[in-house]
């Protein structure tokens, strides 16, 4: 009998950026590079022009709406319609093991949580018990029981679940493609240059880079994700404000970067965006919080959360420092945090969802 088709499951908008939409896509691309027959099912309108041109489809669907989570704005949808046509869909083209990402959130796998006759399989990335987690976790505690396997990006994410959800997934991680982070192009710069690449949400900790910034040298540049904030100062570091950009510039940047900073307040389950610095053999001067702390295992500088002299102590001797073996130890770091070791790890976890999900199809 041939491998059953995989169905990736995001219940945010693919559209716009964020950690679990990167990782749904990268781990369609890399199953279907293996050859399997991979589908992507989200909310939105749509279609995700990189999976398009893979030829994986995409059922998209529902009307996004903006939920505060966790302190950031998720891009769900509440359709509950979109929901049962997905499940619909599953039930279609079957046998599927389908592969949910934050089951919990609102709405776009609920569905195949309650009636899917497959393989089930969920990942959990969230940190911490928000207002949501509250109000959905009890509700959903049942049928989470129907899961086949569990997985969660970090220990954090582990806790939140087995708080949350009384289950105890398999810890494993986020994966990142150190091969496209290798072969990119730098972009240009005028000097030394730091990064950040975070949404405009209090909790990455863009303000404490701020203030940081007017502590460093005129000569260094910052570019910024988003929009700049009303009232900045113009002394110290030069900023240049970035917008939304795509993956390929993210990547070319991070190539060019001196260093990544990622000030974040807190709630990061992981920190994805530090390794695919340390796979661009970029310095990275970070947070010092679980997440984080989890994901950089020593290859990086951790500074006090909400300090801007800290910070900008950190940033000044980054950028005084040449690049030395410690970056190179930092790719071969990054390495074990592959795409393809992780989605190593998963084949195992849909074998083992297959052969649950076998006995119900049939039946």
């Amino acid at each position: 009998m041939s491998d059953p088709r995989l169905l990736f499951v995001s219940p945010y908008d693919l559209s716009l950026p964020g950690g679990v939409q990167g990782q749904v896509r990268a781990m369609a691309l890399e199953m279907q590079r293996r050859g399997r027959t991979v589908a992507v099912g989200a909310p939105g309108s749509d279609v995700d022009a990189e999976l398009r041109d893979a030829g994986i489809e995409v059922i998209a669907g529902g009307h996004v709406t903006r939920f505060p989570s966790n302190g950031s704005v998720a891009p769900v949808t509440l359709s509950l319609r979109a929901a049962r046509r997905l499940a619909s869909w599953a039930e279609e083209n079957g046998p599927v093991v389908a592969h949910l990402h934050e089951p919990v959130t609102p709405v776009m796998g609920w569905s195949l949580l309650r009636r899917h006759r497959g393989g089930l399989v969920a990942t959990f990335h969230r940190s911490g018990v928000d207002p949501l987690y509250r109000l959905t976790g009890p509700v959903l505690a049942r049928l989470i029981r129907r899961v086949d396997a569990s997985a969660a990006v970090s220990e954090a994410a582990a806790h939140t679940a087995k708080a949350t959800l009384g289950i105890s997934p398999e810890v494993l991680f986020n994966g990142i493609d150190v091969e496209a982070a290798q072969r990119s192009d730098p972009w240009p710069t005028r000097g030394p240059t730091v990064l950040f690449l975070g949404r405009d949400e209090p909790r990455k900790g863009r303000q404490v880079l701020l203030d940081a910034a007017a502590r460093l040298p005129e000569d260094v540049t910052i570019w910024l994700t988003g929009s700049p904030p009303e009232g900045l100062s113009g002394s110290g570091a030069r900023l240049e404000w970035l917008g939304v950009i795509g993956e390929e510039e993210k990547r070319r940047r991070l190539c060019a970067a001196d260093v990544l900073c990622a000030p974040s307040l807190g709630g990061e389950s992981f920190g994805m965006v530090l390794l695919e610095a340390l796979a661009a053999s970029t310095a990275v001067v970070a947070s010092d919080i679980d997440g984080y702390r989890q994901a950089l295992g020593g290859h990086g500088q951790l500074v006090e959360p909400g300090d801007p002299a800290q910070l900008a102590e950190a940033l000044v001797r980054q950028l005084e420092r040449a690049p030395t073996e410690s970056r190179a130890e930092g790719l071969v770091y990054a390495r074990r945090w592959s795409m393809a070791a992780l989605m190593d790890r998963y084949e195992a976890l849909y074998e083992h969802a297959s052969s649950s999900g076998r006995s119900r199809w049939r039946g």
